[in-house]
């Protein structure tokens, strides 16, 4: 059900969900401070209790509505990478719903680039949960169409065309002057590194409860098999009745239809959601996908994907 600016922060501040775009993928918001209206996030998208939401605001200088401690590394890392795609997990203020942080001592804030979404955020002068508007581990949408085909035309949306970044957000957890990374994004570890001046702890002992972690994630409904090489994929292809490939830049399989990607990583991560829904809904038996490069700026990419093919690979 498609919803005007108006309209979706009318419904936000009477407690209902609206589906809205970020740079990123679109999220289902909702007021970050209403329980109720949290819980209903939960159960549109099916999602476990003890999974966090990431709490979307319109600034930086909001930080210390949510968080209790805002050290100058966060500021630094805040002053770099906001507004965009970067999320930080912070010590939480004692009155942030345990809903939101589900238990965690913790919050994550982001502040998302999109223009819509400011507006959103800046006319409500609400603070937002917003994880991605599906169902669970399924694929996440890019597009007003890919909402309502995951929850259905009753769901309120905020159509803001074609998310631009197209994966998730990079989550950093930052603890004083420290900093950890637990989830891949667009914005690297390297680029974070450089504005940190410092490298992140490997650790991996009491690591927060993020988005992104489970096993299975951002699959399509349809299997998919990822390939370390053309060469296998193509082999694979020869011998399955039913399937669609996805490839970096130019070629093709034998049998079966094949998507082209820009063989860039920026290129790549806009269109791949969009791509994966395309090819999930011809019904075929298999999806083929060939793995980018293990390089450092693939890596997020790289990540969603084989969280896609957890099942088989």
């Amino acid at each position: 059900m498609q919803v005007n600016l108006v309209q979706a922060i009318a419904l936000i501040k009477r407690g209902e969900v609206v589906a809205m775009p970020t740079e990123t993928v679109y999220g289902l918001a909702a007021d970050a401070r209403n329980e109720s209206a949290l819980k209903q996030i939960y159960a549109i998208k099916q999602r476990p209790a003890n999974n966090p939401l990431i709490v979307h605001i319109g600034a930086s200088k909001q930080v210390l509505e949510w968080a209790k401690e805002y050290s100058p590394l966060a500021q630094r890392l805040a002053a770099a990478f906001w507004p965009g795609p970067f999320t930080m997990v912070l010590p939480a203020k004692a009155d942030v719903s345990m809903i939101v942080r589900a238990g965690e001592p913790t919050v994550a804030l982001r502040v998302p680039a999109h223009p819509i979404a400011q507006q959103v955020l800046q006319q409500s002068g609400l603070g937002l949960a917003a994880p991605s508007a599906n169902k669970y581990t399924q694929l996440s949408p890019t597009t007003a169409k890919h909402v309502e085909d995951s929850l259905g035309e009753d769901i309120p949306v905020l159509d803001g065309g074609a998310c631009k970044v197209g994966i998730e957000s990079t989550i950093v957890a930052v603890e004083g002057n420290q900093w950890r990374l637990l989830r891949l994004g667009m914005i690297t570890e390297a680029e974070i590194q450089l504005v940190a001046g410092l490298p992140a702890l490997t650790e991996n002992k009491n690591l927060p409860k993020v988005p992104g972690q489970h096993l299975l994630h951002y699959s399509p409904k349809t299997p998919v098999q990822l390939f370390e090489s053309r060469e296998s994929l193509i082999k694979a292809a020869e011998t399955e009745a039913s399937c669609a490939a996805l490839l970096l830049g130019e070629g093709r399989i034998p049998n079966g239809k094949t998507f082209n990607l820009p063989n860039n990583p920026v290129g790549l991560a806009e269109k791949l959601y969009d791509t994966l829904h395309q090819m999930d809904a011809l019904e075929v038996a298999k999806l083929l996908i060939e793995a980018p490069p293990k390089q450092s700026e693939w890596l997020a990419i790289h990540d969603r994907l084989s969280r896609a093919s957890h099942k088989l690979n």
